[in-house]
């Protein structure tokens, strides 16, 4: 299970800082302690550290937009609420919660001078928190009911669905009107009954402070639940965050950057060790493609001496010697003729059988040599059957002549080996 230490930062710089370690069920693994935030360090161990920040300094709002998680979805956000705000949103950082059952996501808006002095203060302390959370994020949302975290001076309110407010300097009924949870309209009596129960985290001196409010606050709504905090307010804040509640304010530009050298680095001999075997393997391609290619050159060069002693006359560069082989026994009067006519018919037939319309009138065979007379209904046909022919790579097929006839044309089609 996951431990936490929960620090909560003072309101002003200098002041003491509380922390407390808990555990991600929210249960309390240590007492608060309060002191200097250096000292918070020392007790970081192998926990994270979940860091809360003055409620007063962090807006927190909601907005249906249709935008996923993501980049693009702080790039919108300051366009989406910046009519809700009285500060340019260049001066201000957006972050986003987790979206709502209802669509709506909850925002967590603050000024990056805030934001800034929190992080230095931080890094000067040795502290590299994973989450910074607005403190009344730490205040459960309860769906239909009204939950109230009160100090003397602050009050941290919110209805357990979209409404949240951070008050200062007002009476506990107070913060509940301004936040409209005090309803006197006989109209809205039910919604009053729906909403009408109070639950309420204070410290016992709180509680005394603002005895006669409670109880007029017991006369307005169905029902007020004190919860008396002996400890203060920091430990029933860190359970509540510790299980993964509140927005998250490190985002966007202060997000965790993924340093991607250290991602590889654990694989750096491996990388090397393959980049190695690559390219003694390109190497080794190299060698055996230069040897085979002077192979090659000899034996061309071979076979070109020996054909010129046989055709002295032929001074034509040989580039197929297959071809130049079966034209040499074709003059010699060997036994060839039959390897060449029957595959070449082969061949015309499989060109007939895609090109139907065009009908042989006759076929002629002489060296070598495939004289093939037909008609077909167009030129385009003709050409089809050449193409055909030809792509066997065996035989090369030409066109030799046309004649219009009637409504069809006639051709003569000559086949012959390639390269002979």
């Amino acid at each position: 299970m996951a431990e936490f230490l929960v620090i909560r930062l003072p309101a002003v710089r200098d002041a003491a800082a509380n922390w407390i370690a808990v555990d991600s069920s929210g249960t309390r693994l240590s007492a608060p302690v309060t002191g200097p935030l250096a000292e918070a360090a020392r007790d970081i161990g192998d926990r994270s550290v979940i860091v809360l920040v003055p409620a007063t300094r962090v807006l927190t709002a909601t907005t249906d937009i249709p935008v996923k998680r993501g980049p693009r979805l702080l790039s919108a956000l300051p366009f989406a609420l910046e009519e809700q705000l009285a500060d340019d949103v260049e001066n201000l950082h957006f972050a986003a919660g987790a979206r709502r059952d209802n669509g709506m996501l909850p925002v967590a808006i603050v000024a990056h001078e805030h934001m800034r002095t929190w992080l230095d203060q931080l890094e000067e302390a040795g502290i590299s928190p994973s989450r910074i959370v607005a403190e009344n994020h730490g205040l459960a949302r309860i769906p239909g009911t009204l939950s109230l975290l009160a100090t003397e001076d602050l009050m941290m309110f919110n209805d357990g669905a979209d409404h949240e407010v951070v008050l200062q300097g007002v009476k506990p009924s107070d913060a509940l009107a301004v936040a409209g949870a005090l309803n006197d309209s006989a109209d809205d009596k039910d919604l009053a009954d729906a909403s009408g129960h109070l639950l309420v985290y204070c410290e016992p001196a709180v509680e005394q402070h603002f005895s006669h409010d409670w109880n007029a606050l017991r006369h307005e709504l169905a029902s007020v639940d004190i919860n008396l905090l002996p400890d203060g307010l920091l430990p029933r804040l860190a359970v509540t965050v510790a299980t993964g509640r509140g927005i998250n304010l490190l985002q966007g530009r202060y997000g965790a950057k993924t340093e991607v050298g250290a991602l590889f680095r654990p694989w750096q001999f491996a990388a090397m060790l393959l980049l190695a075997l690559g390219v003694v393997g390109i190497m080794g391609k190299g060698v055996d493609y230069y040897r085979l290619s002077q192979e090659e050159a000899a034996l061309k060069a071979q076979f070109s001496e020996i054909y010129r002693e046989i055709r002295p006359q032929d001074n034509r560069d040989v580039l197929d010697p297959v071809a130049t082989v079966n034209s040499v026994r074709r003059g010699a009067g060997g036994p060839v003729a039959a390897q060449v006519f029957l595959p070449s018919l082969q061949q015309l037939g499989i060109a007939m059988q895609q090109n139907a319309s065009a009908d042989i009138e006759a076929i002629s065979y002489r060296a070598g040599v495939i004289d093939v007379r037909l008609t077909a209904p167009d030129v385009a046909t003709l050409d089809s059957i050449q193409k055909i022919v030809s792509s066997s790579g065996r035989f090369t097929a030409s066109i030799q002549s046309t004649d219009q006839v009637g409504d069809k044309v006639s051709s003569r089609i000559q086949i012959r080996e390639a390269g002979a």
